[in-house]
């Protein structure tokens, strides 16, 4: 009878073990795929992330070549005649009229450090120092390559 019994219940553990065996083995492979989802989905966020970036990135350069284009359109129409003399003839002064206000203006400044030098008790010589900066210097190198050196490139051109 022990032997009867003893043969059951082993034959019960044998019969059970690979059962456990294979709940335990199905545990981990959901474990498994679950992590894998988890990959993917991560992927899948990388993925429109990056595509989003794309997108934007598209976006920006459209809105860069239409400013490119808008600001190319604008210099050309200004140098382009309406038709009309007098609103042609105006236009063409612009430019000029306010060179030379800003001219007359920074001269007039700069003459003005120049006397309230002098008065000051400073010699001439002194006060042109106090009042020629290498600011001014900057500025009259800018005006010079601007009307010089200008020719110069049109005349590679």
């Amino acid at each position: 009878m022990f032997e009867t019994l003893l043969g059951g219940l082993l034959g019960g553990v044998f019969r059970i073990v690979p059962e456990l065996l294979k709940w335990l083995d199905r545990k981990d492979e959901r474990r498994h795929e679950l992590a894998m989802q988890d990959k993917a989905l991560e992927f899948q966020k990388l993925k429109g992330d990056q595509r989003i970036e794309e997108i934007e990135a598209q976006g920006q350069q459209a809105w860069n070549t239409g400013s490119l284009d808008a600001l190319k359109e604008a210099i050309s129409s200004q140098m382009r005649p309406s038709g009309i003399p007098w609103i042609d003839a105006l236009s063409s002064t612009v430019r000029p009229v306010i060179t030379y206000w800003f001219m007359a203006l920074y001269c007039a400044a700069k003459g003005a450090i120049f006397v309230s030098a002098v008065n000051a008790g400073q010699v001439w010589w002194e006060a042109v120092k106090v009042s020629w900066t290498t600011d001014d210097m900057a500025i009259w190198a800018g005006i010079i390559n601007f009307w010089f050196l200008s020719r110069v490139f049109e005349r590679v051109k």
